[in-house]
Protein backbone atom coordinates (compact mmCIF):
# COMPACT_ATOMS: atom_id res chain seq x y z
CA UNK A 1 0.00 0.00 0.00
CA UNK A 2 1.97 2.86 -1.22
CA UNK A 3 1.70 6.42 0.26
CA UNK A 4 0.26 7.68 -2.89
CA UNK A 5 -2.18 5.76 -2.91
CA UNK A 6 -3.10 6.21 1.15
CA UNK A 7 -2.80 10.62 -0.05
CA UNK A 8 -5.50 9.52 -3.20
CA UNK A 9 -7.92 7.50 -1.56
CA UNK A 10 -7.55 7.40 2.26
CA UNK A 11 -7.53 11.24 3.27
CA UNK A 12 -8.87 14.28 1.95
CA UNK A 13 -12.51 13.17 2.82
CA UNK A 14 -15.12 15.75 4.47
CA UNK A 15 -14.93 16.65 7.89
CA UNK A 16 -11.92 14.78 7.70
CA UNK A 17 -13.66 11.23 7.94
CA UNK A 18 -10.81 8.32 7.95
CA UNK A 19 -12.58 4.91 5.88
CA UNK A 20 -9.95 2.66 7.11
CA UNK A 21 -10.56 3.21 10.99
CA UNK A 22 -14.54 3.51 10.07
CA UNK A 23 -14.10 -0.27 8.56
CA UNK A 24 -11.85 -1.78 11.25
CA UNK A 25 -14.09 -0.36 14.43
CA UNK A 26 -17.18 -1.61 12.53
CA UNK A 27 -15.71 -4.71 11.91
CA UNK A 28 -14.88 -5.43 15.37
CA UNK A 29 -18.04 -3.96 17.02
CA UNK A 30 -19.38 -6.69 14.46
CA UNK A 31 -17.67 -9.57 15.96
CA UNK A 32 -18.31 -8.51 19.47
CA UNK A 33 -21.96 -8.29 18.44
CA UNK A 34 -21.75 -12.05 17.45
CA UNK A 35 -20.88 -12.84 20.77
CA UNK A 36 -18.04 -13.73 23.46
CA UNK A 37 -16.88 -17.62 22.11
CA UNK A 38 -16.72 -15.85 18.70
CA UNK A 39 -15.02 -12.66 19.94
CA UNK A 40 -12.31 -15.09 21.45
CA UNK A 41 -11.19 -16.86 18.60
CA UNK A 42 -10.92 -13.94 16.50
CA UNK A 43 -9.07 -12.18 19.11
CA UNK A 44 -6.59 -15.40 19.73
CA UNK A 45 -5.84 -15.51 16.03
CA UNK A 46 -5.40 -11.57 15.76
CA UNK A 47 -2.91 -12.16 18.83
CA UNK A 48 -0.62 -15.24 17.23
CA UNK A 49 -0.72 -13.15 14.16
CA UNK A 50 0.57 -10.28 16.02
CA UNK A 51 3.29 -11.96 17.97
CA UNK A 52 4.60 -13.70 14.98
CA UNK A 53 5.01 -10.17 13.05
CA UNK A 54 6.26 -8.74 16.45
CA UNK A 55 9.13 -11.63 16.04
CA UNK A 56 9.80 -11.24 12.79
CA UNK A 57 10.26 -7.69 13.27
CA UNK A 58 12.53 -7.99 15.81
CA UNK A 59 14.80 -11.41 14.39
CA UNK A 60 15.02 -9.14 11.04
CA UNK A 61 15.57 -5.86 12.37
CA UNK A 62 18.81 -7.75 14.38
CA UNK A 63 20.75 -8.55 11.33
CA UNK A 64 20.34 -5.03 10.32
CA UNK A 65 21.54 -3.51 13.32
CA UNK A 66 24.38 -0.54 13.79
CA UNK A 67 26.55 -0.03 17.14
CA UNK A 68 26.78 3.73 15.71
CA UNK A 69 22.80 4.20 15.64
CA UNK A 70 23.70 4.02 19.23
CA UNK A 71 25.44 7.04 19.48
CA UNK A 72 24.45 9.42 21.48
CA UNK A 73 22.89 6.96 23.52
CA UNK A 74 20.41 10.06 24.95
CA UNK A 75 20.33 12.50 22.50
CA UNK A 76 21.72 15.84 24.15
CA UNK A 77 18.93 17.88 22.93
CA UNK A 78 16.34 15.75 24.89
CA UNK A 79 17.83 14.68 27.40
CA UNK A 80 16.33 12.36 30.16
CA UNK A 81 13.24 14.83 30.07
CA UNK A 82 13.07 13.75 27.04
CA UNK A 83 12.63 10.21 27.59
CA UNK A 84 10.17 11.04 30.41
CA UNK A 85 8.10 12.85 27.96
CA UNK A 86 8.19 9.86 25.47
CA UNK A 87 7.20 7.25 27.93
CA UNK A 88 4.25 8.94 28.79
CA UNK A 89 3.15 9.46 24.92
CA UNK A 90 3.33 5.63 24.43
CA UNK A 91 1.86 4.50 27.97
CA UNK A 92 -1.03 3.86 26.00
CA UNK A 93 0.52 0.43 24.88
CA UNK A 94 0.46 -0.79 28.54
CA UNK A 95 -3.72 -0.54 28.69
CA UNK A 96 -3.96 -4.25 27.48
CA UNK A 97 -2.88 -5.68 30.90
CA UNK A 98 -5.58 -4.19 32.84
CA UNK A 99 -8.38 -5.41 30.55
CA UNK A 100 -7.53 -8.55 31.80
CA UNK A 101 -9.39 -7.67 34.91
CA UNK A 102 -12.40 -6.32 33.33
CA UNK A 103 -12.79 -9.77 31.37
CA UNK A 104 -12.68 -11.72 34.89
CA UNK A 105 -15.87 -12.74 35.33
CA UNK A 106 -15.07 -15.43 32.09
CA UNK A 107 -12.07 -16.41 33.13
CA UNK A 108 -11.45 -20.04 34.91
CA UNK A 109 -10.47 -19.86 38.41
CA UNK A 110 -9.65 -16.24 38.24
CA UNK A 111 -8.27 -16.08 42.20
CA UNK A 112 -5.07 -18.25 40.65
CA UNK A 113 -5.04 -17.42 37.34
CA UNK A 114 -6.15 -13.83 37.01
CA UNK A 115 -3.00 -12.43 39.28
CA UNK A 116 -0.47 -14.69 36.91
CA UNK A 117 -2.03 -13.32 33.32
CA UNK A 118 -1.74 -10.14 34.54
CA UNK A 119 2.07 -10.03 35.42
CA UNK A 120 2.58 -12.75 32.56
CA UNK A 121 1.07 -10.00 30.02
CA UNK A 122 3.10 -7.26 31.49
CA UNK A 123 6.41 -9.03 31.21
CA UNK A 124 5.89 -10.12 27.84
CA UNK A 125 4.43 -6.35 26.52
CA UNK A 126 7.91 -4.55 28.36
CA UNK A 127 10.54 -7.33 26.97
CA UNK A 128 8.75 -6.98 23.69
CA UNK A 129 8.82 -3.36 23.54
CA UNK A 130 12.16 -3.12 24.98
CA UNK A 131 13.48 -5.49 22.33
CA UNK A 132 11.78 -3.75 19.28
CA UNK A 133 12.20 -0.29 20.33
CA UNK A 134 16.19 -1.17 20.71
CA UNK A 135 16.35 -2.81 17.18
CA UNK A 136 14.52 -0.04 15.53
CA UNK A 137 16.85 2.60 16.95
CA UNK A 138 20.32 0.38 15.81
CA UNK A 139 18.55 -0.20 12.32
CA UNK A 140 18.29 3.90 11.72
CA UNK A 141 19.53 7.04 13.35
CA UNK A 142 17.24 8.40 15.58
CA UNK A 143 16.58 11.28 13.67
CA UNK A 144 15.53 9.09 10.81
CA UNK A 145 12.84 7.03 11.88
CA UNK A 146 9.38 7.55 10.80
CA UNK A 147 6.90 8.54 13.25
CA UNK A 148 4.30 6.99 11.11
CA UNK A 149 5.53 3.94 9.51
CA UNK A 150 8.73 2.85 12.19
CA UNK A 151 9.87 -0.82 11.07
CA UNK A 152 8.56 -0.58 7.40
CA UNK A 153 10.21 2.39 6.82
CA UNK A 154 13.37 1.21 8.79
CA UNK A 155 13.22 -1.86 6.46
CA UNK A 156 13.34 -0.01 3.37
CA UNK A 157 16.04 2.16 4.20
CA UNK A 158 18.45 -0.56 4.72
CA UNK A 159 17.57 -2.23 1.09
CA UNK A 160 15.22 -5.49 3.17
CA UNK A 161 12.17 -3.95 0.57
CA UNK A 162 9.98 -7.23 1.08
CA UNK A 163 10.33 -7.07 4.64
CA UNK A 164 9.35 -3.76 4.43
CA UNK A 165 6.00 -4.62 2.53
CA UNK A 166 5.68 -7.72 4.66
CA UNK A 167 5.69 -5.94 7.50
CA UNK A 168 3.50 -2.96 6.30
CA UNK A 169 1.12 -5.60 5.25
CA UNK A 170 1.18 -7.14 8.73
CA UNK A 171 0.67 -3.75 10.59
CA UNK A 172 -2.68 -2.91 8.70
CA UNK A 173 -3.94 -7.15 8.95
CA UNK A 174 -3.31 -7.08 12.67
CA UNK A 175 -4.53 -3.50 13.70
CA UNK A 176 -7.89 -4.87 15.01
CA UNK A 177 -6.83 -6.61 17.71
CA UNK A 178 -6.04 -3.40 19.47
CA UNK A 179 -9.20 -2.20 18.69
CA UNK A 180 -11.25 -5.39 19.52
CA UNK A 181 -9.47 -5.59 22.82
CA UNK A 182 -10.09 -1.65 23.73
CA UNK A 183 -13.62 -2.31 22.84
CA UNK A 184 -13.95 -5.86 24.22
CA UNK A 185 -13.83 -4.66 27.85
CA UNK A 186 -15.85 -1.75 27.55
CA UNK A 187 -19.45 -3.29 27.94
CA UNK A 188 -18.04 -5.17 30.81
CA UNK A 189 -17.15 -2.19 33.08
CA UNK A 190 -20.54 -0.31 32.12
CA UNK A 191 -22.42 -4.09 33.44
CA UNK A 192 -20.65 -3.63 36.64
CA UNK A 193 -21.57 -0.26 36.95
CA UNK A 194 -25.16 -0.51 36.02
CA UNK A 195 -25.41 -3.24 38.65
CA UNK A 196 -24.24 -0.69 41.12
CA UNK A 197 -26.58 1.86 39.68
CA UNK A 198 -23.87 4.30 38.61
CA UNK A 199 -25.07 4.06 35.32
CA UNK A 200 -28.46 3.54 33.96
CA UNK A 201 -29.68 -0.32 34.21
CA UNK A 202 -30.25 -0.01 30.33
CA UNK A 203 -26.63 -0.75 30.31
CA UNK A 204 -27.04 -4.23 32.54
CA UNK A 205 -29.36 -5.69 30.24
CA UNK A 206 -28.02 -9.32 29.11
CA UNK A 207 -29.92 -10.77 25.70
CA UNK A 208 -31.00 -14.12 24.91
CA UNK A 209 -27.90 -15.20 23.81
CA UNK A 210 -26.22 -14.07 27.24
CA UNK A 211 -24.53 -10.85 25.68
CA UNK A 212 -24.43 -7.45 26.86
CA UNK A 213 -25.67 -6.02 23.84
CA UNK A 214 -26.69 -2.62 24.92
CA UNK A 215 -23.82 -2.03 26.04
CA UNK A 216 -21.65 -3.18 23.42
CA UNK A 217 -23.63 -1.43 20.14
CA UNK A 218 -23.57 1.97 22.66
CA UNK A 219 -19.51 1.88 23.62
CA UNK A 220 -19.04 0.54 19.64
CA UNK A 221 -20.74 3.14 18.00
CA UNK A 222 -19.12 5.87 19.84
CA UNK A 223 -15.86 4.21 19.31
CA UNK A 224 -16.80 4.16 15.54
CA UNK A 225 -17.05 8.13 15.42
CA UNK A 226 -14.18 8.58 17.65
CA UNK A 227 -12.18 6.56 15.19
CA UNK A 228 -13.68 7.96 12.36
CA UNK A 229 -13.59 11.64 12.37
CA UNK A 230 -10.69 12.39 15.44
CA UNK A 231 -7.07 12.04 14.35
CA UNK A 232 -5.14 9.87 16.50
CA UNK A 233 -2.23 12.70 17.24
CA UNK A 234 -5.14 14.22 18.91
CA UNK A 235 -5.97 11.78 21.76
CA UNK A 236 -2.56 9.82 21.88
CA UNK A 237 -1.77 12.18 24.79
CA UNK A 238 -5.24 12.14 26.20
CA UNK A 239 -4.97 7.83 26.03
CA UNK A 240 -2.01 8.05 28.24
CA UNK A 241 -2.82 10.39 30.92
CA UNK A 242 -6.69 8.97 31.36
CA UNK A 243 -4.63 5.68 31.84
CA UNK A 244 -2.31 7.15 34.00
CA UNK A 245 -5.08 8.94 35.95
CA UNK A 246 -7.06 5.39 36.05
CA UNK A 247 -4.00 3.27 37.53
CA UNK A 248 -3.41 6.16 40.46
CA UNK A 249 -7.01 5.47 41.28
CA UNK A 250 -6.67 1.74 41.18
CA UNK A 251 -3.57 2.34 43.71
CA UNK A 252 -5.93 4.71 45.78
CA UNK A 253 -8.22 2.17 45.83
CA UNK A 254 -6.63 -0.81 46.83
CA UNK A 255 -5.18 1.23 50.00
CA UNK A 256 -9.03 2.63 50.90
CA UNK A 257 -9.78 -1.63 50.57
CA UNK A 258 -7.23 -3.41 52.53
CA UNK A 259 -6.67 -0.55 55.20
CA UNK A 260 -9.34 1.13 57.56
CA UNK A 261 -9.60 4.91 59.33
CA UNK A 262 -9.14 4.60 62.97
CA UNK A 263 -11.53 4.36 65.02
CA UNK A 264 -11.90 7.71 66.35
CA UNK A 265 -10.97 8.98 63.33
CA UNK A 266 -13.73 8.82 60.76
CA UNK A 267 -12.72 9.01 57.24
CA UNK A 268 -9.19 9.60 57.75
CA UNK A 269 -7.96 7.25 55.85
CA UNK A 270 -9.94 8.37 53.11
CA UNK A 271 -8.65 11.87 53.74
CA UNK A 272 -4.81 11.39 53.79
CA UNK A 273 -4.98 9.45 50.23
CA UNK A 274 -6.92 12.52 48.87
CA UNK A 275 -3.90 14.61 50.17
CA UNK A 276 -0.93 12.02 49.24
CA UNK A 277 -2.55 12.82 45.80
CA UNK A 278 -2.58 16.37 45.68
CA UNK A 279 0.93 16.21 46.92
CA UNK A 280 1.87 13.77 44.31
CA UNK A 281 0.72 16.04 41.47
CA UNK A 282 2.38 19.04 42.72
CA UNK A 283 5.54 17.13 43.45
CA UNK A 284 5.53 15.81 40.45
CA UNK A 285 4.78 18.98 38.41
CA UNK A 286 7.89 21.41 40.21
CA UNK A 287 10.01 18.45 39.32
CA UNK A 288 9.23 18.91 36.15
CA UNK A 289 8.62 22.33 35.45
CA UNK A 290 10.21 24.31 38.33
CA UNK A 291 12.90 22.14 39.85
CA UNK A 292 15.58 25.07 37.99
CA UNK A 293 14.55 27.78 40.52
CA UNK A 294 15.65 28.00 43.74
CA UNK A 295 11.83 28.46 44.88
CA UNK A 296 11.00 25.69 42.85
CA UNK A 297 13.38 23.60 44.44
CA UNK A 298 12.73 24.42 48.06
CA UNK A 299 9.21 24.12 47.38
CA UNK A 300 9.69 20.13 45.99
CA UNK A 301 11.71 19.87 49.26
CA UNK A 302 8.63 20.65 50.95
CA UNK A 303 6.28 18.89 49.21
CA UNK A 304 8.88 15.89 49.34
CA UNK A 305 8.43 15.65 53.17
CA UNK A 306 4.89 16.27 53.35
CA UNK A 307 3.82 13.29 50.89
CA UNK A 308 6.59 10.85 52.61
CA UNK A 309 4.25 12.15 55.83
CA UNK A 310 1.08 11.52 54.56
CA UNK A 311 2.32 7.99 52.95
CA UNK A 312 4.22 6.89 56.64
CA UNK A 313 0.90 8.46 58.38
CA UNK A 314 -1.06 5.94 56.57
CA UNK A 315 0.89 3.22 57.37
CA UNK A 316 1.27 3.60 60.63
CA UNK A 317 -1.95 5.21 61.84
CA UNK A 318 -4.60 3.05 59.70
CA UNK A 319 -4.76 -0.22 60.81
CA UNK A 320 -5.61 -3.14 58.09
CA UNK A 321 -9.07 -3.90 57.73
CA UNK A 322 -10.46 -7.25 59.13
CA UNK A 323 -11.64 -8.01 55.94
CA UNK A 324 -11.22 -6.81 52.15
CA UNK A 325 -13.22 -3.75 51.64
CA UNK A 326 -12.48 -1.60 54.12
CA UNK A 327 -14.35 -0.59 57.48
CA UNK A 328 -17.50 1.07 55.75
CA UNK A 329 -17.61 -1.50 52.51
CA UNK A 330 -16.94 -5.54 52.98
CA UNK A 331 -16.78 -8.86 50.85
CA UNK A 332 -16.88 -11.13 53.43
CA UNK A 333 -18.02 -11.62 56.85
CA UNK A 334 -16.19 -9.94 59.63
CA UNK A 335 -13.07 -10.85 60.69
CA UNK A 336 -12.58 -13.65 57.69
CA UNK A 337 -10.29 -13.30 55.13
CA UNK A 338 -10.19 -15.41 52.15
CA UNK A 339 -6.41 -17.15 52.13
CA UNK A 340 -7.06 -18.02 48.37
CA UNK A 341 -7.42 -14.31 47.41
CA UNK A 342 -3.74 -12.83 45.97
CA UNK A 343 -3.20 -9.84 47.98
CA UNK A 344 -0.44 -7.28 46.79
CA UNK A 345 2.77 -6.85 49.14
CA UNK A 346 4.04 -3.56 50.45
CA UNK A 347 0.33 -1.72 51.08
CA UNK A 348 0.44 0.90 51.37
CA UNK A 349 4.10 2.05 50.70
CA UNK A 350 3.94 0.27 47.23
CA UNK A 351 0.19 1.93 45.82
CA UNK A 352 1.99 5.14 47.02
CA UNK A 353 4.98 5.07 45.06
CA UNK A 354 3.02 4.37 41.72
CA UNK A 355 0.38 7.23 42.43
CA UNK A 356 3.70 9.56 42.47
CA UNK A 357 5.24 7.91 39.11
CA UNK A 358 2.15 8.01 37.41
CA UNK A 359 1.71 11.61 37.96
CA UNK A 360 5.12 12.24 37.15
CA UNK A 361 4.52 10.61 33.78
CA UNK A 362 1.37 12.76 33.53
CA UNK A 363 2.74 16.24 34.09
CA UNK A 364 5.23 15.42 31.06
CA UNK A 365 1.93 16.14 28.86
CA UNK A 366 1.56 19.58 26.87
CA UNK A 367 -0.55 21.36 29.25
CA UNK A 368 -3.58 21.90 26.91
CA UNK A 369 -3.78 17.94 27.22
CA UNK A 370 -4.22 17.99 30.76
CA UNK A 371 -6.91 21.03 31.10
CA UNK A 372 -8.71 18.70 28.24
CA UNK A 373 -8.75 15.68 30.74
CA UNK A 374 -9.08 17.75 33.65
CA UNK A 375 -12.65 19.09 32.13
CA UNK A 376 -13.42 15.41 31.35
CA UNK A 377 -13.04 14.11 34.81
CA UNK A 378 -14.80 17.03 36.27
CA UNK A 379 -17.94 16.28 33.61
CA UNK A 380 -17.36 12.69 35.22
CA UNK A 381 -17.42 14.10 38.53
CA UNK A 382 -20.63 16.22 38.08
CA UNK A 383 -22.46 12.74 36.46
CA UNK A 384 -21.41 11.18 39.56
CA UNK A 385 -22.59 13.32 42.15
CA UNK A 386 -26.09 14.37 39.96
CA UNK A 387 -26.97 10.15 38.84
CA UNK A 388 -24.52 7.96 40.24
CA UNK A 389 -24.61 8.98 44.08
CA UNK A 390 -28.36 8.38 43.96
CA UNK A 391 -28.81 5.72 42.18
CA UNK A 392 -25.99 3.84 43.78
CA UNK A 393 -26.80 0.91 45.81
CA UNK A 394 -23.32 0.55 47.90
CA UNK A 395 -23.53 4.88 48.37
CA UNK A 396 -27.22 4.24 49.57
CA UNK A 397 -27.70 0.40 51.14
CA UNK A 398 -23.82 -0.26 52.08
CA UNK A 399 -21.94 -3.80 50.89
CA UNK A 400 -21.95 -5.66 54.35
CA UNK A 401 -22.33 -9.07 53.51
CA UNK A 402 -24.97 -9.56 56.55
CA UNK A 403 -28.39 -8.93 57.22
CA UNK A 404 -31.16 -7.17 54.95
CA UNK A 405 -28.65 -6.61 52.47
CA UNK A 406 -26.76 -9.51 51.51
CA UNK A 407 -29.07 -10.87 48.80
CA UNK A 408 -28.33 -7.07 47.08
CA UNK A 409 -24.41 -7.72 47.09
CA UNK A 410 -24.48 -10.94 46.32
CA UNK A 411 -26.47 -9.77 42.94
CA UNK A 412 -23.55 -6.57 42.16
CA UNK A 413 -20.86 -8.49 43.17
CA UNK A 414 -20.92 -11.38 41.22
CA UNK A 415 -19.35 -11.21 37.80
CA UNK A 416 -20.99 -11.05 34.26
CA UNK A 417 -21.56 -14.64 33.37
CA UNK A 418 -22.03 -15.15 29.87
CA UNK A 419 -24.40 -17.86 28.60
CA UNK A 420 -21.26 -19.13 26.09
CA UNK A 421 -18.90 -19.57 29.14
CA UNK A 422 -19.67 -23.06 30.95
CA UNK A 423 -20.95 -21.94 34.49
CA UNK A 424 -19.06 -24.10 36.27
CA UNK A 425 -15.66 -22.35 34.88
CA UNK A 426 -16.85 -18.98 36.16
CA UNK A 427 -15.89 -17.99 39.58
CA UNK A 428 -15.53 -15.33 42.21
CA UNK A 429 -13.83 -12.36 41.10
CA UNK A 430 -9.81 -11.55 42.18
CA UNK A 431 -9.44 -9.27 44.80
Amino acid sequence: MSEEWVEQYMRGWPAGFNPMAAAVSMASLAVLIMGVRESRTVTNFFTVAKLMLIFFMIAGGMTLMKASNFSPYIPPQYGIMGVARGTTSCFFGYIGYDEICCMAGEAKNPRKNLPRAILLTLGCVTSLYILASAVLCGMLPYQNISTTSGFPDAFAQNGAVLSSQLTSFGEVFTLPIVVLVSLMAQPRLMYALAKDGLVPKFFAKIDASGNLMNGTVISGLLMVFIASFVPFNKLDDMISAGILICFSLTNASLVLMRLSSPTDKPYFLEKQIGLFGIFSFLLAYIIVHCAASAFGKGLAIVLCLFMTLTCLSIKYTCPESMNFGGQYSSFGPAGHREPAFFRAPFVPLLPCTAIFLNSYLLVQLERGAILILFLYFLAAILFYFMYGAKHSSGNNYGWKIDGKYSQLVREISLPYVPKSTSEDTVQTLVC
